[in-house]
């Protein structure tokens, strides 16, 4: 989005001269003629750069005096002077007083245009570096994965991101619920501006009003919240759930009037942001428990998205398991390994109860403890023992649990183990299963059937979809 430029002069030729210069080279203009509706303008939504002239014939306050207002309130908006003939002492003062240059009337566009870009240049690097930053976080934690439930979700925020619509983001913790908040903020129009997070559950309810929305002492900003920094981008209520119920009350304000007051002021700050929330929680339980507020949740809920869990999205496992490896042996220094098909059962055949981020902390600290010789291929040994089974007292399923046994014993306790594994990789969809252990469908309900586990597969199979 452009960056926002006030021109306050109380003569409209000129205020229609220089938004025009400015408009053309791709700023967004706002003008003001005198010096109410200019302070008023900028308690509004704060601009990016400030033209004033000195004079403002006929207004309530002077240019002097409009400059000293302004930096009461926002000491590091810069502000450029408009100077005309014979007061370029007057310019020269301002300057002293926190104006960042003057431009003598009539001026030069070209001129104008080099103060504009100098006075700006901050703004736009640190919008420019925010906007890579979050490029790169969206690049490197996007939803890997061709799962019918992630491509649902992937379309969904697509479809989305050009409204305004407000979306609540549901799912368990880790699945990715601030990685598809950031997706659907790099694919909405506002993708130049900040993308902030206000971390529910790590702000103490008695800093939560200071951090969200800023504080004033004696009419002067102390210091913005998080609400003002997200101005034209997207604010992300992280685990909703954990907002004070004296919070709730007036994040639904803004979210009808986009406009608050910050603590310890008494004046109305507006604001032009997005709002997506995520929870981990069921917030209806959370309703009827009266934990959080009905009219808050139907506000936040325009348009619900649910994560699904990993576990949910077995076939999803390959593709992130193959990301997380590339990544972290690349920040190693090293190529990115293959993965074995032994250790990839595994890594399908577990549960994940800590989701995405579990997996990619399991990745992580394979490639960080593995032999460095030996990672251009992850074998089965190289992964933690909770993925494999083999925690030491666990009394799993390897060689030496079996030797008290009887062959035919032991032989149906494997098969019974292994083919346990294989629905849970393949999410119990029969057909894959038996596609991949090379077995015929019908044959495989049989030896399910005779191990015991008939009744079990075929649940699993009608609730995987597979057809009869």
């Amino acid at each position: 989005m452009a960056l926002d430029i006030l021109i306050v002069d109380d003569e409209r030729d000129i205020r229609e001269l220089v938004s025009g210069v400015l408009e053309d080279e791709g700023y967004e203009c706002r003008t003001a003629a005198d010096s109410t509706t200019a302070l008023a303008m900028i308690d509004e939504r704060r601009p990016s750069l400030v033209l004033l002239d000195v004079w403002l014939h006929g207004s309530a306050m002077d240019g002097l005096e409009v400059l000293d207002a302004i930096k009461a309130r926002e000491p590091e908006l810069p502000v450029i002077i408009f100077s005309g003939h014979g007061n370029i002492d007057t310019a020269v003062s301002a300057v002293s007083r926190g104006a960042m240059d003057f431009i003598e009337k009539p001026f030069e566009a070209s001129r104008l245009l080099l103060l504009v870009e100098r006075a700006t240049e901050t703004e736009r690097l640190r919008r420019e570096n925010a906007r890579l930053r979050e490029g790169q976080l969206a690049q490197s934690d996007e939803f890997t994965g061709n799962s019918s439930a992630i491509n649902q979700v992937r379309a969904t925020l697509k479809r989305v991101a050009n409204t305004g619509s407000r979306v609540l983001i549901s799912g368990p913790a880790g699945s990715g619920k601030e990685v598809a908040a950031r997706l659907l903020h790099g694919w909405s129009p506002r993708a130049d501006k900040a993308f902030v997070i206000v971390n529910s559950a790590r702000i103490t309810p008695e800093r939560f009003e200071q951090e969200l929305f800023g504080e004033e002492a004696d009419g002067k900003l102390v210091r913005p919240g998080l609400l003002e920094l997200a101005d034209g981008g997207t604010l992300f209520l992280d685990e909703v759930a954990d907002m004070p119920e004296n919070t709730q009350a007036r994040i639904l304000r803004v979210l009808t009037e986009q406009s608050f007051v910050r603590v310890g002021g008494n004046r109305q700050i507006g604001v032009d942001v997005r709002v997506v929330s995520s929870s981990s929680r069921d917030l209806e339980q959370e309703i009827a428990e009266s934990r959080f507020r009905e009219d808050l949740y139907y506000r936040l809920n325009v348009v619900p998205v649910e994560i699904p869990p990993l576990a949910d999205r077995r076939d999803d496992i390959p593709a992130l398991a193959d990301h997380f490896f590339a990544r972290y042996a690349t920040e190693q220094g090293l190529p990115a390994p293959e993965i074995a098909p032994e250790a990839l059962a595994a890594l399908q055949a577990y549960d994940w109860p800590g989701n995405v981020r579990q997996l990619r902390n399991v990745v992580e600290r394979t490639v960080i403890l593995a032999p460095r010789d030996k990672l251009s291929q992850v074998e089965t040994e190289m992964l933690p023992p909770e993925i494999t089974g083999n925690e030491a007292g666990s009394g799993g399923s390897g060689l030496s649990s079996l030797m008290g046994v009887p062959l035919r014993e032991a032989r149906e306790s494997f098969e019974r183990e292994y083919l346990r594994i294989q629905i849970r990789r393949f999410s119990g969809n029969i057909s894959k299963t038996a596609g991949f252990i090379g077995m015929e469908r019908s044959a495989l309900h049989r030896k399910l059937k005779l191990l015991g586990m008939g009744e079990r597969g075929q649940a699993r199979e009608k609730d995987s979809g597979d057809e009869s």
